[in-house]
């Protein structure tokens, strides 16, 4: 029997009242596992309003506290590691190695807002002026909500509820309706760690559900990880809703590989960035740029015994599966039919895994690992974003005319370059126009304390998430005036009076 999935509200499990259901599938086999609730607006209403009511009374507790509650719920993830993990892979299709690096890197945010009392503090000035002193206070915004993609289940709704909750605001989760088992299974952790009920709240949904966010008087901020199209949607009309938005979108991340390189150390980074989770991660390395036809022919040598090595299977085929199936069969055909543009439009299929077929999974979401040469700037599979095991290469006759690749293209989310000159590293860091940088690191994705946001299309907004970008985000700051009029003290006598 299907299961039937719930929203989280008030504490609990609930039950849809829309009647609308979406299919939640098993990539590996492409059977319907469970159907997840579409939320109405009015569900989405009811959320809100009793996160509104119970966020006075958390943002009131001591931010130490807050904390604590936090510092438990990594106890318990790590206790649920195991159960968590199969539960995302069973859903999402990534290895389980895979899913719980998903985990882990929701948990390490999380533990940086631990220090939240830290964080939280403001600034203090004593005779800014004759009896005046001046601080500042950073206060929570009140309810606020974040719409999560499928490709991260685990790691961006911790990304963004974490510091939102450490903050003292209550937080409305719209999960992908893909894999919305795993943050369901977060907020019944948070729960148990002593969150109180109503904080994290998690409504299923689509555009529906979507919309009333971004329309609701009573969300005031909105943070948004998806594709490029639907951020900028969500930025304009959250915006002009009055809200303060964070949107990140989709990703062209190009590596340098420049003559000097390690040629396979390169080829080992490339394929592990390029086809891990099946291409399906916005850091994700889906254009290699070596520098010279010698460069690029020395490194297509190394990459075509690494990609035709790769073993391609579900979750469930051993520990030494590389990558398991895409989300949907709508996205291996996209992939697919983006491959064939390429071929269309003439660049050069060296690895072509059109034909992959796993025998007794043929109605699985799989996609073979695929390597373009001699891909041209023109052509789609340069200018889109794939999301899969695609991996093109693109010539380039100089360092300049690579660099210039990975700053013309309209997205700016990552970049690698390989060397080991040191002036091309630095000048490479200095002048490329993306959000992160890796120097012989494939996928720069940065530590929990410092910042991870994409320039150009890649991001909207002023600030980036995790780090202490966040605890800007989540909070607005107060800025008191305070003077006393003097005198006050002398009104009391210390000692006795001398007689007359």
């Amino acid at each position: 029997m299907t299961e039937e999935l719930a929203h989280w509200i008030g504490g609990k499990r609930v039950s849809g009242r829309s009647g609308r259901f979406a299919d939640v599938f098993n990539p590996a086999t492409g059977e319907v596992q469970a159907r997840v609730p579409l939320a109405s607006a009015d569900e989405l209403d009811e959320a809100v309003r009793i996160a509104a009511e119970a966020q006075r009374g958390w943002a009131a507790t001591n931010p130490q506290r807050r904390a604590r509650v936090l510092m438990e719920f990594v106890r318990l993830l790590n206790r649920d590691m195991e159960k968590l993990a199969e539960t995302l892979s069973r859903e999402h299709g990534k290895t389980v190695p895979d899913a719980k690096g998903d985990i882990q890197r929701g948990l390490e945010v999380v533990e940086f807002c631990i220090g939240a009392p830290h964080l939280l503090k403001g600034e203090f000035t004593d005779s800014a002026g004759p009896g005046i002193d001046m601080y500042s206070m950073r206060q929570p915004l009140g309810v606020v909500a974040g719409i999560t993609p499928f490709n991260f289940p685990a790691m961006i709704p911790m990304w963004k509820f974490a510091p939102a909750i450490a903050c003292g605001n209550a937080f409305i989760l719209k999960p992908s309706e893909r894999d919305p088992s795993v943050p369901l299974m977060l907020a019944e952790l948070m729960e148990e760690a002593g969150l109180p009920a109503g904080i994290l709240q998690v409504v299923n949904g689509d555009k529906e559900a979507v919309d009333a966010i971004l329309d609701h008087p009573g969300i005031m901020a909105i943070g948004f990880v998806g594709s490029t199209p639907i951020a900028e949607y969500i930025y304009s009309r959250g915006c002009a809703n009055g809200k303060r938005v964070q949107c990140f979108g989709g990703a062209k991340n190009h590596m340098i590989v420049m003559p000097d390189a390690d040629m396979d150390q390169a080829a080992d980074a490339l394929v592990g960035a390029g086809y891990g989770a099946a291409g399906e991660r916005c850091m994700a390395i889906s254009v290699a740029v070596p520098v010279g036809d010698e460069t690029a022919d020395r490194l297509i040598e190394k990459l075509v015994p690494r990609i035709e090595k790769l073993k391609v299977g579900p979750y469930t085929a051993g520990g030494d599966v590389d990558y398991g199936p895409v989300v949907t069969a709508e996205a291996k055909d996209k992939i697919l039919g983006l491959v064939q543009s390429g071929v269309d439009q003439g660049a050069e299929l060296v690895v072509d895994g059109r034909d992959f077929q796993l025998q007794g999974y043929e109605s699985g979401f799989f996609v073979g690992p695929h390597l373009f040469d001699r891909v041209t700037p023109d052509m789609d599979i340069y200018r889109e974003e794939i999301f899969g095991p695609v991996l093109s290469t693109v010539r380039a006759g100089s360092y300049e005319e690579a660099l210039g690749l990975a700053m013309d293209h309209e997205m700016g989310n990552g970049t690698a370059i390989f060397t080991r000159d040191g002036d091309a590293a630095r000048d490479f860091a200095s002048r490329v126009n993306v959000g992160m940088v890796g120097i012989n690191v494939p996928i720069p994705v940065p530590l929990a304390y410092h910042t991870f946001g994409g320039w150009k299309k890649s991001a909207f907004g002023d600030l980036n998430q995790h780090g202490p970008d966040a605890f800007r985000f989540y909070t607005r700051t107060k800025t008191v005036t305070a003077r006393w009029p003097s005198g006050l003290k002398e009104g009391g006598e210390f000692h006795f009076k001398a007689m007359d």
